[in-house]
């Protein structure tokens, strides 16, 4: 067993297995109507507590909350927006990032900074990243004296704006680290690196992807703050989470797993729809990634995938393992009754490059709303699936001025960067492109991170 602070210092179990608490605390309807009209920091206090295990106290945990949201550009921290009759977008984009990442990744940078200043110990974050997680990273912790920072991520397979904002920052404490391959591939390395134990002691590493479950706990907050806002406890709500590492809709699942009455949450996926065709069929077969025009999504080997398993196959780590090694092998198919339990707790779809386009179109004419090719394949997923009755939720995960390519495309308009962001173009960027090789992965690591 391990504290909240070590699961959230560790990242991966040294087995290549996931954190999870050993139990879910669960929350009375009255204190969920409580959260009503309570600011985003006090929500996320409420939410995230009984999950710390005494790892801050009461007094720390809210200043860490105050430092995370600081920065984001609306007083709602995640406002929603009404679409359409019963659809609402969540817009979790307004962070100094511009992506939902920016949730998770500030409130983890300033727990670690928090718990390395009592130790005194230092530490190497390794991620992977498809395209926001990295520059949300980046944001969180550079410039902090006990923490280095390498970002990989797939080169040619991020946008001109996310790899920019990967490759600007100055600080000499964060790395940007282009890699050959998919960000399965990256993912893959990090991954290594975590099974390579005497790497991973000698520079001290640690996890900030979604497979950390501090990520996972901080993204259980907005489905909280949103559903409170359309009248939860007393009424349910559904969702709709673009998603492709599966760590957003997960976060959902523990929201429910906690009382948060949701009635359905729908997983969307792109062309790289493994997870829809495994939800529908129960075959997670892996056929090579298919670059889009929503890239954040473009992920075959979804992590926090493993998570929904082991609750869907009863808490049994054994069975989950197992399956793990089928997919190193090319893949598994689940039972009926494990199929029939993920039926239980998600719903989903798929969206087509062009169906991505057509809703930018169509989304920006009816409801005179600008969205993102992610947040598009949610809006039509949602649309595909909502019900009278039953407000629906999308979330929206990015700025669409982090794609301004594709949008562009479909709707005629380039969305502009917001002022802090204004002269990204004009930064001197520094990057290291290296191979799809552990070794000279390892290699950069350590010549480049501070002693």
């Amino acid at each position: 067993m391990l504290s909240f602070e070590e699961a959230m210092m560790t990242g991966l179990a040294r087995d290549g297995g996931l954190y999870l608490p050993e139990s879910i605390p669960v929350m009375t309807t009255a204190q969920i109507a409580a959260l009503e009209g309570l600011p985003y920091e006090e929500v996320a206090f409420q939410v995230m507590w009984p999950f710390l295990g005494g790892a801050f106290t009461a007094e720390e945990f809210r200043e860490i909350l105050a430092r995370s949201y600081a920065g984001f550009a609306h007083a709602a921290k995640a406002p929603l927006k009404q679409l359409a009759p019963g659809h609402f977008l969540l817009e979790l984009f307004h962070g100094p990032t511009l992506a939902f990442k920016d949730f998770a990744m500030q409130l983890i940078g300033q727990m670690m900074q928090a718990s390395l200043t009592k130790s005194g110990k230092r530490i190497t974050i390794v991620g992977a990243t498809s395209g926001d997680t990295g520059s949300a990273a980046m944001e969180a912790f550079r410039g902090l004296e006990n923490v280095d920072v390498f970002i990989l991520y797939p080169h040619g397979r991020v946008s001109d704006v996310q790899r920019r904002q990967m490759t600007t920052p100055s600080e000499a404490n964060v790395h940007a680290v282009a890699i050959d391959g998919t960000f399965d591939d990256a993912q893959a390395r990090v991954k290594d690196m975590f099974n390579d134990f005497a790497f991973r002691d000698e520079v001290g590493l640690a996890g900030v992807n979604s497979i950390n479950w501090a990520r996972v706990l901080a993204q259980v907050v907005y489905y909280f703050s949103a559903a409170v806002s359309l009248g939860a406890p007393g009424r349910k709500v559904s969702f709709t989470v673009p998603t492709g590492n599966f760590g957003d809709v997960f976060a959902g699942y523990i929201a429910k797993q906690m009382g948060l009455p949701i009635e359905r949450l729908v997983v969307a996926t792109n062309q790289n729809d493994i997870l829809h065709r495994c939800l529908s069929t129960g075959a997670y077969i892996p056929d090579g990634v298919q670059p889009s025009i929503s890239p954040s999504m473009d992920i075959q080997v979804s992590s926090n995938f493993e998570r929904a398993l082991y609750f869907a196959y009863g808490k049994d780590g054994a069975a989950v393992a197992g399956l793990m090694e089928e997919l190193k092998a090319g893949g598994f198919t689940l039972s009926q009754g494990v199929k029939a339990a993920l039926a239980g707790a998600f719903d989903s779809g798929r969206c087509s490059e062009a169906e991505t386009s057509a809703t930018i179109t169509a989304t920006l004419k009816n409801a005179a709303e600008l969205l993102c090719p992610h947040t598009a394949v949610g809006v039509k997923v949602a649309e595909e699936q909502r019900v009278q009755g039953v407000p629906m939720i999308t979330l929206a995960t990015a700025h669409p001025a982090k794609f301004p390519d594709a949008v562009e495309a479909a709707s005629g308009i380039r969305p502009g960067l917001p002022p802090h962001m204004a002269d990204l173009f004009e930064r001197p960027e520094r990057v290291t492109r290296l191979s799809n090789d552990l070794s000279a992965l390892e290699a950069h690591v350590r010549e480049h991170r501070r002693k």
